[in-house]
């Protein structure tokens, strides 16, 4: 299927490895100019290498912290009108609420939510004069359904969905579309680095603990980054214009819900 997204710009966030670099690639993969953000020069610029070496698209990054003011400024001096704007940023650490002071809610809120409605902001008018936009949001399928020690990450996140439910009924008409993207559990090293604590608990090494978490899913599996980038390709195509304010989760499965 052609996307119909060659020659578009693309600003992805957060994506010198895991969901954020699968989302990257994918759009490169289309023809899609891409700029990405990271917080390590090197390993973002190895990315946008092998980006480039495999795609032949372009590719510019923009070092920097995108929960912070200067973080969002050098991703927007790299890629100023992109037609295509995938908000991304690591997720705050898992935890007890009673131990998360003031600091460590703006830090998760900063990050997951008020750095997205930022570059929406700057980004959403160039969209609309130009009759085409496309935002997607990656958020977790903790806003479907909530982690009990993922807390912080719950409450920011939702909170951006909120948000996001309204804009995108505004923005639509003019060829915008606002969605979420939901991630379960995938092979990233976000997935790692939470296992810790909980392989510990259960007496278990964190690869052991990981392949029983995966056993478990309904898909046998952990997702992987490449399936994911395609759905936020999907989204941000032609095809994708009467598809807005919607959460897409991506997790095996493991929700059980009917809807």
């Amino acid at each position: 299927m052609d996307l119909g997204l060659s020659g578009r710009r693309a600003l992805v966030c957060a994506a010198s490895k895991g969901l954020g670099r699968g989302c990257a690639l994918a759009l490169a993969r289309e023809g899609v100019a891409v700029t990405i953000t990271g917080r390590n020069a090197e390993t973002l610029e190895r990315t946008a290498e092998e980006i480039r070496r495999e795609t032949g698209a372009t590719v510019t990054t923009a070092v920097g912290d995108i929960a912070t003011e200067a973080g969002q400024a050098a991703a927007l001096a790299a890629c100023p009108e992109p037609d295509i704007l995938v908000n991304n940023a690591g997720g705050p650490p898992p935890g007890d609420f009673r131990d998360w002071d003031r600091d460590a809610w703006i830090r998760a809120l900063d990050a997951n939510m008020l750095a997205p409605i930022a570059l929406i902001k700057a980004t959403v008018d160039g969209m609309i004069d130009r009759k085409f936009g496309r935002i997607v949001n990656i958020t977790s399928a903790a806003v479907k359904a909530p982690i009990a020690h993922l807390g912080l990450s719950n409450g920011a996140r939702a909170g951006l969905t909120g948000f996001v439910a309204g804009l995108a009924r505004q923005t639509v008409r003019h060829g915008v579309t606002i969605n979420g993207l939901l991630p379960g559990p995938f092979d990233t090293d976000r997935i790692r680095g939470n296992a810790g604590a909980l392989a510990a608990k259960a007496g278990l090494s964190v690869e052991a603990f990981l392949e029983a978490r995966a056993r478990e899913n309904p898909a046998g599996r952990f997702g992987d980054p490449d399936e994911f980038g395609a759905a936020c390709a999907f989204l941000c195509s032609r095809h994708a214009g009467y598809i807005t304010g919607q959460n897409l989760l991506m997790d095996g499965g493991a929700y059980p819900g009917t809807l």
